[in-house]
């Protein structure tokens, strides 16, 4: 039988997925996030006998320096600090407490550390080899092919790389809709390069197809060898499957190291950190990325200016 502390939170996620209508990945974080959480009062509070009401400011702060013995970075500390407040809203107005302990405890500042990305130089170099690793690795391979060049191309998150549908492409204009954060909808537009690597791809995608999949516009853009829903550890495991490749090949013609490991998320950084240095304006990035603040998409212009001081300090007679 459950504890109460426990009841509560089986509570709090009920109402975070059916009122709120949070994604499942959000309330899968605040499950884990408010576990460990628990874990900790267990042992601060004295073997597991506690309730919500007896927990305070003080023991949250215990918490929160217990996070930060274990090396946590400081946005995970704040993510976990997020679902606690998020909890005890809850708790507090549904009156299983009479206060909110957790308004009193100020988020850790975050340290300011730029996004990584990949100079022109080396994400050129990375493009040309994955043509030659679709067509060395077949289906699968196009696949890939098309999974980076799309994501590369439009700034996708790996989560809306993953739930794009046939329907929600248009080849003919070069645009996507995807799903972001919050459910929020944007249409971005696709590289002639892409749309080239998904035109590859949708030519062989019959190879991975399963009769029993879902047809017509609802149908998964991307799929696995059993014709379903590619899923997100297929997608990572699908791109270090190329990385390894072109670490494998590249022999002495890579203009650059650092290319080990690649992500989702740095091709994301890299589409918005290019498409600033040529002169994008910020605004039009932001909506592309599909930021709700600026200030998100500010921390790209620091690497921008970076390499502007650079030139100019490389370029200019003056300049030391």
């Amino acid at each position: 039988m459950k504890s109460d502390p426990a009841r509560a939170i089986d509570d709090f996620l009920r109402y975070a997925s059916a009122e709120r209508r949070l994604s499942p990945h959000t309330v899968a974080a605040y499950r884990r996030d408010l576990a460990d959480f628990m874990d900790f009062l267990d042992d601060h509070l004295g073997g597991g006998s506690w309730s919500w009401s007896s927990v305070d400011r003080l023991d949250i702060r215990s918490w929160l320096g217990s996070l930060e013995g274990r090396s946590l970075k400081r946005s995970t500390i704040a993510r976990k600090l997020s679902a606690v407040r998020a909890c005890f809203r809850f708790l507090h107005r549904t009156g299983v407490v009479a206060g909110d302990p957790a308004r009193a405890v100020r988020t850790p500042r975050k340290r300011r550390e730029l996004p990584g990305y990949y100079p022109r130089s080396q994400a050129d170099y990375l493009f040309a080899r994955l043509e030659e690793y679709a067509d060395e690795k077949g289906t699968l391979g196009f696949r890939d092919r098309a999974i980076i060049e799309l994501a590369y191309s439009s700034g996708l998150r790996l989560a809306e790389v993953q739930g794009v549908n046939d329907g929600d492409l248009d080849l003919d204009r070069g645009l996507v809709r995807v799903t972001g954060k919050g459910n929020k909808e944007r249409i971005v537009p696709v590289g002639k390069g892409a749309l080239s690597a998904v035109r590859d791809y949708l030519a062989c995608r019959g190879d991975l197809a399963d009769p029993r999949a879902e047809q017509g516009e609802e149908r998964p853009l991307f799929v696995s060898n059993r014709g379903t829903r590619i899923s997100r550890r297929q997608i990572q495991r699908g791109m270090a499957s190329w990385i390894e490749w072109v670490v494998k090949t590249r022999g002495e013609t890579a203009p650059e190291e650092g290319i080990e490991v690649l992500s989702i998320h740095a091709l994301r950084h890299s589409f918005a950190t290019h498409m600033l240095d040529s002169g994008a304006d910020l605004m039009a990035v932001k909506e592309l990325l599909g930021h709700r603040s600026l200030s998100t998409t500010r921390v790209y212009t620091h690497t921008s200016r970076e390499r502007l001081v650079q030139a100019y300090r490389q370029a200019h007679p003056r300049a030391e």
